[in-house]
């Protein structure tokens, strides 16, 4: 429900449509549909179908809402049952295009169960019919001038998808003569010089004389070098955007599952949809390698952490096992397959409770994936394989995204006057100081450190000595200390509510309200009925907000305990 409800608001997002607006939601009967009744009816759903509709002469249509009515009640007619649907047009490519989503359930309330092959090709062959009586029939002409200019394109087209059609194990053959319409021989020469184009690809090979074999990896091949063509104009139209004039050398296109690509850090300079159908965001880096990264976002995360201007990090994404993994699958070799809290502590006395308790939470996970079983005593199954389970899932899961940090979610410009502790601070006081390359990041970087620095003894907080730069002791812990006492009171006033700040050691419950992005990090807001703190933020809590909470904060780490506590609330 949770990727449902957010699919709707990102194609109800601002600047899709013909006036730079807001997304429309409409419905068969009505151009102002419902999107919260519609969800509520999704609520049981097992699964949910979503649709891009984009003809090819969709510019040429006054209004798409008509054509993707017939479209739905033709697929109504199709599959027998009536169809619960919502859809958006949108005008912000050059290509109008509709957003279509389905519930997954026909009229009698059962689970709605479409064909592959109706999804692949029927939907494409009812919308084209469609489209034929709104426009009519293509000319000659007009079909000749559509193929010719897709012979030699790097991405896969349509004469690609005839040719796979018309292979039969891998082999085309297109010495026969074409009889019919005049049409039809010029689609077969057309179809013959995309097979010698996609020969110089290494493609396709002429077995002999108008016999070819296709390559197993074509459609595969041809579908990344199309993406990979998109994100360099995506590049291009981002660095405009942002002022930036950047050579295509420099150009990066982050591959997640690299592991030898190496960290980037840098600031965001633009941001955006990746894929429209799974919301899936980029954003933009310009890096302290004097190079630009377009970086693929996890759609699981949430965008508001990654404004343009932040500071981020990105590292490969985390494949196979993990130290955790590694760990339970040791404790279960030495104990016959099987691993407890019992086993674990024996494995490592030192080891704590609270520890061990996150392996067994681990467990929950993977038991969820089906990759282990837990026995009637609360122990736990593991397989042989399961390090390898790990890692062959891992690859089957196909496009990975990066594990990105947000660093500061405030610019250089911003942090050179923070009350907080910031990313600059950080670099002033590390061991090796920050030496980033290139005239854009790097040099602004190095900049705005002088400029923090000159701020910091303004502020009685650093001094210059014969030894160099000395700073207050434990100046991060103090920048943050009153960054939160002075957010703190503001948020008191907004909430009527009083704020106690979080103390070592000290237990708070409350409830999970949301969070709040400041100069020294993200952090939780705990509220009781009359009092509020703010602890250190942690991904986990997203799930639980609105539910009671317990947060123990021990320097910059927290730790938390969910569902209804007996003890001193917050105090």
């Amino acid at each position: 429900m949770a990727a449902a409800r957010l699919h709707l608001r990102y194609i109800q997002r601002d600047g899709v449509d013909e006036e730079r607006g807001p997304g429309r939601l409409y419905d068969a009967q009505s151009d102002e549909a419902d999107g919260k009744a519609f969800l509520e009816r999704s609520a049981g759903d097992r699964h949910q179908f979503r649709f891009i509709v984009s003809p090819e002469d969709g510019a040429e249509m006054a209004d798409l809402k008509p054509f993707v009515r017939d479209l739905m009640r033709t697929m109504e007619n199709d599959l027998g049952t009536r169809l619960d649907w919502v859809a958006v047009d949108h005008f912000n490519t050059g290509q109008p295009h509709s957003h279509i989503v389905v519930r997954g359930k026909n009229e009698k309330g059962e689970d709605l169960v479409i064909d592959r092959d109706y999804i692949s090709h029927g939907m494409r062959q009812r919308a084209g019919e469609l489209l034929t009586l709104e426009l009519g029939p293509r000319t000659t002409r007009e079909i000749i001038d559509r193929l010719g200019k897709q012979i030699e394109q790097d991405r896969f087209t349509d004469l690609d998808r005839a040719l796979i059609r018309r292979a039969e194990d891998g082999i085309v053959r297109t010495h026969a003569t074409v009889a019919g319409r005049p049409a039809d021989r010029i689609a077969q020469a057309m179809r013959v010089k995309r097979l010698r184009h996609l020969r110089r690809l290494g493609l396709a090979r002429e077995v002999r004389g108008g016999v070819w074999e296709l390559s197993p990896d074509l459609e595969a091949t041809l579908r990344r070098a199309g993406e990979r063509k998109d994100i360099i104009k995506t590049m291009h139209r981002g660095l405009k955007r942002a002022g930036l004039e950047v050579g295509a050398m420099a150009f990066s296109i982050h591959d997640p599952a690299d592991r030898h690509a190496g960290v980037v850090t840098g600031r965001i300079v633009d941001r955006g949809l990746h894929d429209e159908l799974n919301d899936t965001h980029y954003i933009l880096v310009d890096a302290a390698d004097d190079r630009v990264h377009y970086i693929v976002v996890d759609p699981r995360e949430d965008m508001r952490d990654y404004p343009v201007g932040a500071i981020v990090e990105a590292r490969p994404a985390a494949i196979g096992p993990g130290s955790a993994d590694r760990l339970i699958a040791e404790v279960a070799r030495e104990n016959g397959g099987i691993y407890s809290p019992k086993t674990h502590r024996a494995h490592d006395p030192r080891a704590s409770a609270r520890f061990i308790r996150a392996h067994v939470n681990r467990l929950e996970a993977l038991r969820r994936m089906n990759l282990v079983r837990r026995l009637a005593d609360g122990s736990w199954d593991i397989p042989e394989d399961f390090e390898n389970r790990l890692a062959a899932r891992a690859a089957a899961r196909g496009r990975l995204a990066a594990r990105i940090t947000t660093l500061s979610f405030l610019s250089l410009e911003e942090q050179v006057a923070a009350r907080g502790a910031t990313w600059l601070d950080q670099q002033l006081l590390a061991e090796q100081p920050p030496a980033p390359r290139g005239e854009r990041f790097g040099a602004d970087a190095m900049k705005a450190l002088r400029r923090r620095r000159e701020y910091l003894a303004g502020q009685g907080l650093a001094e210059e000595g014969k030894a160099g730069w000395r700073y207050r002791r434990n100046l991060l812990q103090y920048l943050r200390r009153r960054e939160l006492t002075a957010v703190g009171e503001r948020m008191a006033g907004e909430k009527g509510l009083a704020h106690v700040p979080a103390r070592e050691g000290e237990r708070i419950s409350g409830v999970y309200s949301g969070a709040v992005r400041l100069a020294s990090g993200k952090f939780a807001v705990i509220e009781t009925s009359k009092e509020f703190s703010l602890v250190p933020w942690r991904p986990v809590l997203e799930r639980r907000r609105g539910q009671t909470i317990t947060a123990i904060t021990r320097g910059e780490s927290v730790s938390f305990e969910f569902g209804k506590k007996r003890g001193l609330g917050i105090g």
